[in-house]
Order: C-alpha cells, then sequence, then structure tokens
C-alpha cells in the first residue's frame, strides 16, 4: 500500500452509531452499524491514503428525535473542533442527526474544520458545498418526518390500547405483573449476559404489591400517614418493579394512580375501565384521593412524631390554645412533653402515654364498645354516583371537543365547564364519605385489644386517640402530690364518643 514515493496518508476517522430504542439491551443494531462503518473505511482507502477508524462513538438506546443529550454525539463534536479528525463515518446521515437545529451546527462546524461526512447507505456528504449542504437538509427533513410520523403512530396505538382498557407497555406498573408459567430469554443490560426470564401477565394482579396497594389505601383512609405506608412496605422487603425502595412521596404516587381502581388513563384522563385487575374499589380510591389532596392536611415535612400524643395533647396553662411536643430539657433526662411555646412546665412522656394508653384500651375492651363505631353511610348510593361521575367526566370531554369545533364560544365553554367541575367535586365527596374507614374498625370487638393496639402503627394509634380523646396537660403545680409519685390528676380528658 505504498505509492512511489513510499508515503502512505493516514486519515483519522470518528465512527458515529446510534440506535433509538435497545429492547434487548445486547447493542447488536450499534454493533451492525460499527461493522459496516469499518467496512466502509476499508473500501475508501487506497494504497496512497488509508482510513483509519481513531474513535468509536456509540450512543446506545437513544433517539435523535428526542431531544435529549447525546454523550458520545457530543463528544464526537468536540474532538472534531480540536481537529481531531476529519472524516465522520455513520451508517446513514439519520444516526447523526434528525433535527433541523443539530444538523445546522453540524454543518457549520463541518464547514469551519473541513470535516467529510461518508455513510454507508447514503455515500459522501460534502458539505463543503451547497450541493452537499442541500442533500443533508433534504435527507434530513425526510428523516424528520419518518420520526414525526412513527410518533404519531405510537401516540394512536397507546391511546386505542387505553381506550381499549389494555396496557399501554412501558415499565411493569407495580401491583401487576403475575407468571404466567412461561420463559423468554432477554440481554442483562449491566453484565451483557442472556438470562432467562418469567413471561408476565399484566393484567392479572401481582398478590404481594397488590396487597401492599390494598394494606395502604385502607391505612389513609383510617387516618393512618404515608409515611407510616412507606415504612410498612421497607421493613416488608416490599420493593418498586424497578427494585428501588419506595419513599413516601413515590408512595403517595401509587395510591393516586386511579389504574389501582381498575380505571383507564389517556394523557392525565380518565376514559373508561380497563382490562386489568382492579386493587382497590372505586369508593375506596376517590376516597385515598380526598384525603391526600384536601388542601387542610396536614403534610408539614421535618421529623415524624415518635411519641402518642406530640402535637395531639393540648396545653392546659389557661388561655393558651397550643399544644405540646415531645422534647429532653429540664431536670431531667427522660423525654418530657411541654408547650410549644416553652410554658408550663413539662411532664413525662412515657408516664403520660401510658395513662392514655390505658384509658383507650379500658374503654375498647368494654362489651358496648361497638356503640363507639360510627354508622356507615347506609344513604350512599355507590353505584348510581359512579355512573353520575362517569356522565359527568363524558360532559366535560364533550364541551372540550365543542369548543375545538367552534361549536362554543370561550364563555360558555368556561360557565359548562366550571359547572360541571363542581358537580363532580360534590360527586368525588360523597364517594370519599363513603369508602371513609373509621379508626376504630380492628380494635373494637378484638378478642385481645391490648394486643390489636400494640399491632396498629403508631400513625394508626394516633388516628384512634384524635377520634376518641380530648387530652390536655395542666400545670404541674395543680394537684402535686408527695415525693416522686406520678400526678395523674395533672392530665385532663374528656371523651369524644
Amino acid at each position: 500500500m505504498q505509492n512511489l514515493t513510499g508515503a502512505i496518508r493516514v486519515v483519522r476517522c470518528y465512527v458515529y452509531a446510534r440506535i433509538s430504542q435497545d429492547r434487548t439491551g445486547a447493542h447488536l443494531g450499534t454493533e451492525r452499524q460499527i461493522e459496516d462503518c469499518h467496512a466502509l473505511a476499508k473500501r475508501l482507502s487506497t494504497p496512497e491514503v488509508v482510513y483509519e477508524a481513531a474513535r468509536i462513538f456509540e450512543d446506545n438506546d437513544l433517539s435523535a428525535y428526542s431531544g435529549k443529550p447525546r454523550a458520545d454525539y457530543l463528544e464526537m463534536l468536540q474532538g472534531l473542533e480540536e481537529g481531531d479528525a476529519t472524516v465522520v463515518l455513520a451508517w446513514h446521515t439519520d444516526r447523526l442527526h434528525r433535527s433541523p437545529v443539530e444538523l445546522e451546527e453540524y454543518i457549520a462546524l463541518s464547514e469551519r474544520r473541513s470535516v467529510l461526512t461518508h455513510t454507508v447507505q447514503a455515500g459522501l456528504i460534502d458539505l463543503s458545498t451547497p450541493h452537499g449542504r442541500m442533500t443533508a437538509r433534504i435527507l434530513g427533513a425526510v428523516a424528520r418526518q419518518e420520526s414525526e410520523h412513527k410518533g404519531a403512530r405510537v401516540a394512536r396505538k397507546r391511546q386505542q390500547k387505553a381506550k381499549a382498557g389494555e396496557w399501554g407497555g412501558g415499565i411493569r406498573p407495580f401491583g401487576w405483573g403475575r407468571p404466567t408459567g412461561e420463559t423468554r430469554k432477554k440481554i442483562d443490560k449491566a453484565t451483557g449476559d442472556e438470562i432467562v426470564v418469567p413471561v408476565l401477565d399484566m393484567d392479572k394482579a401481582a398478590p404481594e404489591e397488590a396487597a401492599a396497594i390494598k394494606y395502604g389505601t385502607e391505612l389513609v383512609l383510617s387516618g393512618g400517614s404515608i409515611q407510616g405506608f412507606a415504612r410498612w412496605m421497607k421493613d416488608g422487603g416490599i420493593k418498586s418493579s424497578q427494585g428501588n425502595w419506595i419513599r413516601a412521596t413515590d408512595a403517595r404516587l401509587l395510591l393516586l394512580r386511579p389504574r389501582n381502581a381498575g380505571i383507564a388513563v389517556y394523557q392525565g384522563q380518565e376514559i373508561g375501565r380497563g382490562s386489568w385487575d382492579a386493587l382497590v374499589t372505586e369508593p375506596q380510591f376517590r376516597g385515598v384521593v380526598a384525603v391526600l389532596k384536601n388542601p387542610a392536611r396536614n403534610t408539614t415535612r421535618g421529623a415524624k412524631p415518635k411519641w402518642l400524643g406530640s402535637l395531639i395533647y393540648k396545653c392546659g396553662v389557661p388561655g393558651c390554645p397550643e399544644a405540646v411536643k415531645c422534647g429532653r430539657g429540664g431536670s431531667s433526662a427522660k423525654p418530657a412533653y411541654r408547650c410549644i411555646t416553652g410554658h408550663g412546665g413539662s411532664r413525662q412522656a412515657e408516664k403520660v402515654d401510658e395513662y392514655i394508653t390505658d384509658l383507650i384500651v379500658s374503654r375498647l375492651s368494654r362489651p358496648d364498645a361497638v356503640d363507639l363505631l360510627e354508622p356507615g353511610p347506609d344513604d350512599v348510593d355507590v353505584a348510581a354516583l359512579q355512573v353520575q361521575s362517569d356522565q359527568i367526566r363524558q360532559r366535560l370531554t364533550n364541551l372540550a371537543a365543542l369548543f375545538g369545533a367552534g361549536g362554543i364560544d370561550m364563555s360558555q365553554f368556561t360557565e359548562g365547564s366550571d359547572a360541571a367541575r363542581a358537580q363532580l367535586e360534590v360527586v368525588t365527596k360523597q364517594l370519599a364519605r363513603a369508602s371513609k374507614r373509621d379508626p376504630l374498625v380492628g380494635v373494637v370487638g378484638a378478642t385481645d385489644v391490648t394486643k390489636a393496639w400494640k399491632a396498629l402503627e403508631l400513625d394508626r394509634q394516633r388516628s384512634v386517640l384524635r377520634t376518641l380523646l380530648d387530652v390536655r396537660i395542666l400545670p404541674i403545680g395543680r394537684g402535686r402530690l408527695p415525693g416522686d409519685a406520678f400526678n395523674y390528676g395533672a392530665i385532663e380528658t374528656a371523651w369524644k364518643r
């Protein structure tokens, strides 16, 4: 491969490969592109000039149309700008870019640094000439149209599946995916090894995860917290469908999914019933939404209460409306309740909580404890409310279609939408009321009330306390007992039920 002078000119080339979707994780699409680019380099080489693939740049499972940053593509541009190579080899121009903006930036760089682009499918693209730039722009426009057309087809397919109540694909939703008994092969993206995985039926509930959704729903409806739900899942070793621990923010989103009640959603709008198993009833789901989205709900971030009465017991100093909280300080190192304003002295938290717990357990152990349960809303026709809810949502959809078609003006659309949303809010609240669970359920009527009480999460115990008792911590000076005896007379209680 030498000319008459014996000199061989080596042209440094960059090879760029990209594939939009790598469903198996095997990198097979980009590997084939790279092989073809190596073959192209050999075809371009002559005895006097050798095209050398100096560096390989590969963006796997990343679309050029999506607008997401492509790390290797950006690194390649940096190398070209620095003059490290003067030729780019690619399988086709649409592997390099499908965005007109990116193309123009690439053209400007190619002109500035005299970069040539050779492709396996489209041949030489000389961006230093008007003809080459025109060719690149035409190919770019065609690629852009193909991406947009594909995007429209995918969106239409997802809409069609959603309306049919079918799973739309993607990451396995937490709560569904029961093994069918069959298996399939896939590539482990972390190791590159071929592994065998079970085939899942996405319409069937995954027992452990479905039970978690049901537990979280009932917990919230009983007055429990999202933090408590997240802790319960972590204690039970329950992780997300991707194998991660579920934080409180994610736990909240899990319970707010309409699909939990078998409701199909498309672009944020409920469009009907899904074909998958419902994990909770619709009234339960509406109830959870009403609770978690209630503006009056206390969602203060910070340390969660670790004591039964913290921020629930009231200060007993005359005229003080504040609550007490538990902390350490004063002459004793033991945790103690004191008013959040700092006045009124302090009381040993453990002693106070033991006293209140004994009162509650004693009351719930009596034969007439069942009378404490609030009667369910027998006057609520859940089925009729669900039909009414669907009709109102359909009316909102129809109003939007009429406005889009010019059948009504903005004022008519706004007036009709406001009225429909107000009606929907009333119906949703009635459904929520139908699903509200009395915090005392599960304790009242238990064979061993003490055992049932201890089995409750602290959030549930605090919910029972709020339901049953008003507690005021009076100033320690009232009714002081001699010696080290605890003054239970300085704890004032009043039953709410």
